[in-house]
């Protein structure tokens, strides 16, 4: 869990997938360097240095607009979201760490590994299906960005303080605070 949310130049946070944060040290040299400006601190949280003290900023607004890639990471984590941790073949609902990443076509079929050959499968689907050919109940695809971060609004979320959420407008039974 870092210290200090990021946001980008027009207010919303630079990522979702995970949290755009980042440790209280990188945040000082952002607002040392003018690259971000404060928008919250820590009022019981103060460095020293010889010459200076200073809040650890709680949040920060990026001074220039930082471009995002609008294809996400192609990762087993997005994979599942883009699935909602449901099988494709059974329907089953799966956990993070039950889920399995199956491909369509298999490889030893000349299957590729991208976003349109991999799908969510439980591992009881995914052991019965070998290495044959089974069509999933929604087609893989490429999600954009937008679309895996309203879906990864559905599951909770650490935050380092609660008052991150005026930012990520999180639903609030979903927020935990560690």
């Amino acid at each position: 869990m870092c210290d200090t949310l990021i946001l980008n130049s027009n207010g919303k946070p630079i990522s979702l997938m995970p949290i755009s944060s980042v440790q209280w040290q990188l945040s000082v040299k952002l607002v040392l360097l003018q690259k971000a400006r404060i928008l919250e601190e820590y009022p019981e949280w103060i460095i020293h240095s010889p010459s200076m003290q200073m809040h650890v900023p709680s949040v920060l607004i990026l001074k220039s607009y930082m471009h995002l890639d609008k294809t996400p990471r192609f990762n087993r984590y997005n994979i599942h979201l883009r699935d909602l941790f449901t099988c494709q073949y059974c329907g089953c609902e799966v956990s993070m760490d039950k889920a399995t990443m199956d491909h369509v076509i298999p490889r030893s079929k000349g299957g590729s590994t991208d976003w349109l050959n991999i799908v969510t499968a439980c591992q009881r689907c995914n052991t019965s299906k070998g290495s044959e050919f089974m069509k999933p109940k929604k087609q893989p695809y490429t999600p954009n960005i937008y679309e895996l971060e309203n879906k990864r609004k559905r599951y909770p979320i650490q935050l380092r303080t609660a008052h991150w959420n005026k930012y990520l407008l999180w639903p609030e039974n979903l927020v935990k605070v560690a």
